[in-house]
């Protein structure tokens, strides 16, 4: 929690979808991040399918299957190894 506090990204429990997506808005400019993100509803319906808690990189092939799934994040992130699962699945389509 002191990270948090010394990062200035201490968010209280979201109350409603448009908090959630307000606090993602945020962390995508804080940790500047440029791949797409989505925000689950408040009932954690995806998070608690992918095991995505807090949250996950993820890789879904058009078949629907998971492709690559990613550390824990987003201490655990690993973008360059996510965009090397994309290039090898996009060669092999």
């Amino acid at each position: 929690m002191k990270e948090n506090e010394s990062d200035a990204v201490l968010y209280r429990q979201h109350r409603d979808f448009d908090e959630r997506v307000e606090v993602g808005q945020a962390c995508m400019l804080k940790l500047a991040l440029e791949m797409p993100a989505v925000v689950d509803a408040m009932d954690d319906a995806v998070a608690s399918s992918y095991n995505a808690i807090p949250e996950r990189l993820y890789l879904v092939g058009k078949d629907g299957r998971i492709a690559y799934k990613g550390g824990v994040g987003p201490m655990f992130f690993d973008p360059p190894e996510w965009e090397q699962a994309i290039r090898a699945y996009l060669s092999d389509q």
